[in-house]
């Protein structure tokens, strides 16, 4: 009999992962939404929402063997899991990849897409009625937020707000250095090493000030908040001998195991794995758990399988629209040109859609 693998969690990692073994495994997709959210594209998105017509791709045409079930799980127990209507899944294996959260503007709060669609587009007028927009947050999102506004809406007034001394300083200097030079020259306004101490959400656009811990005050027609992704990890938390982080990312073991359960499996951006929440950096542990779930279906044990290894330091492409932007490439920093092939004028579009089965 074939063995029966469930994916809790149809993002990047999740999506991919069924199709790559659909045709070895009795694979089973479960995710509470309808259609898959391309979240690299979301940014660019709020300034051109025409675009959400390419990116919210529906699950029924991603796999032709796997079974795709569109519901909520509530439990996850040693060999099945539960849904919120009280149906139970059985399963060899279970891969926990529920993704991570991040604001309105970046990822959906709930579990229609059509709400989100609206989010998007409502953000999107709030934008262009802007004449001023405050970005909280420096990290990869709200940096690539700036560098999107500026390159679709140069006559905005754009301020970047960051909490740290300089952009990406866990990556080589010469990264962030190009960076904030662009940024610079483009016209954005960056802050650094100040705090926002009354920010009202942080998840939902807004219109008023904010309050520096430098004592200065920024007044703006729009503020998006970008302070950073959450792992979406209630799921393993009935799970035996489990230890999460403060953002929310489960300790795993070198198999990407959460607990003491053998063949229960945490992947993405909920598995303290040594990987960023990227969709690049997790990208490596797709063909890792390809080759894995295909040595377990032929009989062999976890343990006679090769330990994943997670990035020393993944590559990180960041453009600041589809023309400008940099990327670190392990072996070296990049300009506009790479990045802009590899990231900054597709965003990994005609990749998913391909992958969905969809016409470019």
């Amino acid at each position: 009999m074939t063995n029966k693998l469930l994916i809790v969690g149809g993002g990047s990692l999740g999506a991919q992962l069924a199709k790559s073994l659909e045709n070895d495994l009795d694979v089973t997709l479960i995710d509470q939404r309808d259609a898959f959210v391309h979240a690299p594209a979301m940014i660019r998105a709020i300034v051109k929402p025409s675009l959400l017509d390419r990116v919210l791709l529906p699950y029924d045409s991603l796999l032709a063997k796997g079974k795709f079930v569109k519901a909520k799980v509530i439990k996850v127990n040693e060999n099945s899991v539960t849904l919120e209507d009280g149906t139970q899944i059985d399963a060899d294996f279970i891969v926990i990849a529920t993704g991570s959260t991040n604001g309105v503007a970046f990822k959906p709060a709930g579990d229609s897409i059509d709400d989100f669609r609206a989010v998007i587009t409502e953000i999107h007028a709030k934008l262009q009625t802007a004449k001023s927009v405050a970005i909280v947050g420096a990290g990869a999102v709200g940096t690539e937020m700036a560098g999107e506004i500026n390159s679709a809406m140069p006559s905005k007034s754009i301020t970047l707000i960051s909490s740290d001394s300089s952009l990406f300083a866990q990556m080589p200097t010469k990264f962030g250095a190009a960076i904030t030079s662009k940024l610079k020259q483009a016209g954005v306004n960056i802050k650094f090493g100040v705090r926002v101490d009354d920010l009202k959400s942080l998840t939902e656009p807004y219109s008023g000030s904010l309050s520096l811990s430098d004592g200065s005050t920024i007044t703006a027609d729009l503020i998006i908040p970008a302070i950073g992704s959450r792992a979406v990890s209630e799921l393993v938390d009935e799970l035996p001998n489990v230890s999460k982080e403060n953002n929310g990312r489960v300790t795993v073991d070198k198999y990407l195991r959460p607990s003491s359960y053998a063949n229960v499996f945490a992947a993405g951006d909920i598995a303290s794995s040594g990987d960023a929440m990227t969709i690049v950096a997790i990208g490596r542990q797709i063909p890792w758990l390809t080759n894995m779930f295909k040595g377990l279906a032929e009989g062999k044990n976890v343990e006679q399988l090769k330990p994943y290894t997670p990035w020393k330091k993944a590559p990180l492409l960041l453009p600041l629209g589809p023309n400008q932007g940099n990327s670190y490439l392990v072996i070296g920093t990049f300009g506009n040109w790479v990045t802009g092939k590899l990231k900054g004028k597709d965003l990994f579009i005609s990749k998913y859609r391909k992958l969905f089965g969809l016409k470019d």
